[in-house]
C-alpha cells in the first residue's frame, strides 16, 4: 500500500509541478550556469547506493587550493529560497517513482557517515529513505544528530499508513512557515562525526 501510494502521489505531483520546476531550472541556469541539477550518491534501503537528484542551491566557489568553500557561503539568495520552500527538493519525486526513495522516511544522508553509526543509528536503513520524515517534521535541520537519529528509528519502529499521512500533513505546515531549514549556527547542517565527537 505504501509503494503504491508512492507511485501515485509522486507521478501526479511530477505533473503538477512540472511548470514550477522548469521555471526554477530556468532560474538556476541563469543565476548559477550549469548544472541545474546537484547528483549526489547517497545509501538508501539496506544501505544500497542510488542517485539522489535535487535542484542546486549551491555556487561551486573554491579556495586558492581549489577546495570548495563552506555551505553558507556557496549558499546562493535563490538556493536559500528553494531550501526555505523546499523546491529543491522537487526532483527526488524522481527518485520516489523509480524506488529508491518513499514519500516518507528518514532523508539519505552521506555515504561517508556509513561507518560511523551506532548499531541503533544504523537501523534508518530498514526502510526506503524519505523525501520527508518524522524528524523533518519534529525540527528539521534544527534539531541535534542525536534527536535526529533517535527520531529516525522511533519512525521504522512504529511506521504506517496513517503516520505516514501525518507526517505529510506536518511537512506541508512546516514549508509554509519555512522553519528549521538549518542548525543554528550553520546554513544547512553541520557534519556528522560520529558519536565519539
Amino acid at each position: 500500500m505504501k509503494r503504491l501510494f508512492d507511485i501515485l502521489v509522486a507521478g501526479s505531483c511530477l505533473i503538477v509541478t512540472a511548470p514550477l520546476a522548469l521555471l526554477v531550472a530556468a532560474a538556476i541556469l541563469i543565476t548559477m550556469g550549469r548544472p541545474v541539477l546537484f547528483r549526489q550518491p547517497r545509501p538508501g534501503w539496506r544501505g544500497r547506493i542510488f542517485v539522489l537528484n535535487k535542484f542546486r542551491t549551491m555556487s561551486e566557489i573554491r579556495d586558492a587550493r581549489g577546495v570548495l568553500l563552506e555551505d553558507g557561503t556557496r549558499l546562493t539568495p535563490l538556493g536559500r529560497l528553494l531550501r526555505k520552500t523546499s523546491l529543491d527538493e522537487i526532483p527526488q519525486l524522481w527518485n520516489v517513482l523509480t524506488g529508491d526513495m518513499s514519500l516518507v522516511g528518514p532523508r539519505p544522508l552521506l555515504i561517508s557517515y556509513l561507518p560511523r553509526y551506532s548499531d541503533s543509528q544504523r537501523r534508518r536503513h530498514e526502510v526506503r529513505p524519505g523525501i520527508t520524515g518524522w524528524a523533518q517534521v519534529n525540527g528539521r535541520n534544527a534539531t541535534t544528530w542525536d534527536e535526529r537519529f533517535r527520531l529516525d528509528v522511533w519512525y521504522v519502529d512504529h511506521q504506517s499508513f496513517w503516520l505516514d499521512l501525518r507526517i505529510l500533513a506536518m511537512t506541508a505546515l512546516r514549508v509554509f512557515s519555512g522553519s528549521g531549514t538549518s542548525s543554528p549556527g550553520h546554513a544547512t547542517m553541520p557534519e556528522f562525526k560520529g558519536n565519539g565527537g
